[in-house]
């Protein structure tokens, strides 16, 4: 399938924008308080608290009192600084919204019920306890193919959405797990389950297919009782999340820079002495302050913790020498992710010969595996292309060579050769298994010997462009590691 059937030439300009939209109301502050030169509150609200009617350079509006969340004045500053333009979110919106129904359309599917609050925020934008709910299935939505959408939230939480038009009803109800539910989730199931039936037989136009990216099992029963025939929503919705238009990569572009805003006070208070936890709470303190909204693991380790990889940020206090590796794993601004991974090392003590070459392997990994990403190659050619790592830290691999990233991990998965199970043939579909303009994904890697040492872990998080690829990344890597 040529890319021109799953991307609009017209709107994929994957030039950088870096020009803030002078027609947008500036959000600033003059008074001595704070204030508006017009004596607007601090954030741009009027004196008495209510919106002046304008936007955010965002396109949202200017208010401070408003129950839509997003990027603070500090990060907006930031954006304007580095010359990136904020996404135009009315616009985001119905592209997201539009790249799920064209899926839908591509496999006769009459709509979609969602549960997962990542697969909710990116059609709808609605937001609500988004890690609370992630366990805990009590916000879903239908999407019709040709029709509504309808939204349930959780208990009397209707408005958190109603500044989104996209949305066409708000309920509640969606709930039927055993902590709400209890011995009544059957009937709770049956409840909700003929409320979706009723919505495919009033738009599926006499079309049974629904696509249900997850679902607790009462309701998964009810469903099937009621004679729709389910399909697998996770296809729908990471396929439509795989291409992002030009709008779209200037969410992404903001939630990196914010990211790496944070990285760097992270490095400012990085010295002997300071323990793992409390030089991740920096990194983490950074991304809220600047709008952005949780952080997917702890990921952060030094000296020996960090051979093997993936051990958690803990108590232990960083000497002087120590390596220290971290993975941002980062849901920053619009809940766009910032997935980059960097190793430093503490003080002024010369790094060992085994810690220089744990770190220039690395850093060639990711180089020479970077050189394949352009338009054409397929995913496989990445899993079974590319660097390979030494005998002595193939073993202590990091779990994917490269992965989709948007609203967190995304597909594709990219692992190693080793890790790529042939036997069932291609993971990747067609029309979804090539690399094309609007894909962004990182590239990384963890170097650690199974003889011991210290580790090293490195990511970079890329768009690909027309000729190549675009490195979104601009946290430096450590010169005194390279040699």
């Amino acid at each position: 399938m040529d890319h021109q059937d799953l991307i609009d030439p017209d709107k994929l300009d994957l030039v950088p924008d870096r020009k803030i939209d002078p027609s947008r109301r500036p959000f600033t502050r003059s008074g001595p308080d704070g204030s508006g030169p017009d004596g607007s509150g601090p954030d741009g609200s009027g004196p008495d608290g209510s919106g002046p009617g304008g936007t955010r350079p965002d396109g949202t509006p200017d208010d401070n009192d408003r129950v839509e969340i997003g990027p603070t004045k500090l990060a907006f500053d930031e954006f304007a600084a580095r010359g990136i333009t904020p996404p135009d979110m009315p616009k985001l919106r119905e592209y997201r919204l539009e790249r799920i129904r064209t899926e839908l359309r591509k496999r006769d599917l009459a709509g979609i019920l969602l549960f997962d609050p990542l697969n909710i925020r990116y059609a709808t934008d609605s937001t609500n306890m988004m890690l609370w709910t992630a366990h805990n299935l009590c916000r879903a939505c239908f999407i019709a193919t040709e029709g509504p959408v309808v939204l349930w939230d959780f208990r009397r939480c209707d408005f958190l959405s109603e500044h989104l038009p996209l949305i066409t009803e708000r309920r509640d109800g969606a709930g039927f797990f055993y902590f709400v539910s209890g011995e009544h989730a059957d009937g709770d199931a049956k409840r909700f389950c003929a409320e979706i039936a009723d919505l495919m037989r009033l738009h599926g136009g006499g079309n049974k297919r629904l696509a249900v990216d997850k679902i607790e099992m009462p309701g998964f029963v009810e469903l099937t009782g009621h004679g729709l025939e389910l399909h697998n929503g996770q296809r729908i919705t990471e396929i439509a999340r795989l291409y992002k238009d030009a709008n779209e990569i200037n969410a992404v572009r903001c939630a990196v820079a914010a990211c790496e805003a944070a990285i760097e006070e992270m490095r400012a208070a990085f010295e002997p002495g300071i323990t793992e936890a409390e030089l991740w709470a920096h990194l983490h303190f950074g991304n809220i302050k600047r709008g952005g909204e949780w952080i997917e693991t702890r990921i952060l380790a030094s000296g020996p913790r960090t051979n093997p990889w993936f051990q958690e940020c803990g108590p232990r206090v960083i000497q002087n020498g120590d390596l220290m590796g971290f993975d941002t794993d980062m849901v920053g601004v619009y809940a766009y992710c910032c997935d980059i991974s960097r190793t430093w090392i503490c003080g002024d003590k010369a790094p060992t010969d085994d810690q220089k070459r744990a770190y220039q392997v690395g850093y060639e990994h990711i180089q020479r595996n970077l050189e394949m990403f352009k338009p054409g190659v397929t995913f496989e050619e990445l899993v079974f292309g590319g660097h390979k790592l030494p005998d002595d830290m193939h073993p202590r691999r990091y779990s994917v060579k490269s992965h989709g990233v948007g609203l967190c991990d995304e597909y594709p998965s990219i692992p190693y050769a080793d890790d790529y199970d042939r036997s069932q043939g291609s993971m990747y579909p067609p029309g979804a298994d090539t690399l094309l303009p609007g894909m962004c994904l990182t590239v990384e890697v963890f170097a650690g010997s199974v003889n011991g040492g210290q580790g090293v872990k490195l990511e970079d998080q890329v768009v690909i462009t027309e000729d190549g690829y675009e490195n979104l990344t601009t946290t430096p890597f450590e010169d005194r590691l390279m040699g």
